[in-house]
């Protein structure tokens, strides 16, 4: 402020000096308390921005019907149910994988998709120039068309132990498939059907988290130092997802 400036009314040049000398003293002070944390932070609901989680109950956003179909029938072979939890298909994995592939998973949007392709090794990885998109729609129609040639109708009509042995010809790679190796179409549904079972339920998988309370894992908490010292003790913690509990998503 200049000299000749119009001081605004009711305030002193004198009151305007001790304001700033309050908040310089202020703003010392919080930044001497900034870091000295006492106890572990309280946190509380509807502090935090909920994640957006996938809701299961909307239509199939990549796979048709039938392709749904299929791919439910698979991961209910690759986890059945059990005295421990539910199967693969219950638990949502079906649900996860189209939710993957309607995103940039399912593009291949952040791969190098350029060619040459050519076989590698196991050690280099991925080397198909299809996309996840294409190997599941490729993949699930050869599988198809393999099980009405053999037995006269499609994969998910057939009995279990029947779509087992298939299944095992797959990874063994007996199983010729059109336009796609029987162990890659196999290694990728395995591998997804995986991750949808023991990912974060907001992804559309893990329903109810039945793979963490199987497996006793806690969730993503956000902050574990009170427990660190509790060696060899049970603690019983309710899974927690990234997305929070139904109960934080509406106040009041």
């Amino acid at each position: 402020m200049s000299e000749k400036s119009t001081p605004m009314r009711g305030v002193t040049r004198r009151q305007v000096l001790t304001s700033g000398a309050a908040a310089a003293v202020l703003t010392a002070s919080g930044r001497a308390s900034a870091v000295t944390i006492d106890g572990t932070p309280q946190w509380r609901p509807f502090d935090h921005n909920a994640a957006d989680a996938v809701d299961p109950a909307e239509d199939w956003q990549f796979f048709t019907a039938e392709e749904a179909a299929t791919v439910e029938a698979i991961t209910e072979r690759l986890i059945p149910a059990d005295e421990l939890s539910i199967s693969g298909r219950e638990a949502g994995c079906a649900i996860f994988i189209d939710r993957q592939l309607a995103g940039f998973f399912g593009t291949s949007e952040r791969l190098y998709m350029q060619g040459p392709f050519a076989h590698g090794t196991p050690e280099q990885g991925d080397q198909s120039a299809l996309t996840p998109r294409e190997r599941y729609r490729v993949g699930i129609a050869a599988l198809d068309d393999y099980c009405a040639t053999r037995h006269q109708t499609r994969f998910a009509e057939l009995a279990g132990d029947a779509q087992d042995e298939i299944l095992s010809g797959l990874e063994r790679g007996e199983i010729p498939l059109e336009g796609i190796e029987a162990q890659e179409f196999f290694s990728l549904i395995h591998q997804n059907t995986m991750e949808g079972f023991f990912a974060d339920p907001v992804y559309g998988g893990n329903r109810d988290m039945v793979s963490w309370r199987m497996l006793g894992f806690p969730g993503a908490r956000y902050d574990y130092r009170d427990y660190v010292e509790k060696h060899n003790q049970k603690l019983d913690f309710e899974p927690l997802s990234i997305a929070g509990r139904s109960g934080w998503r509406t106040q009041g």
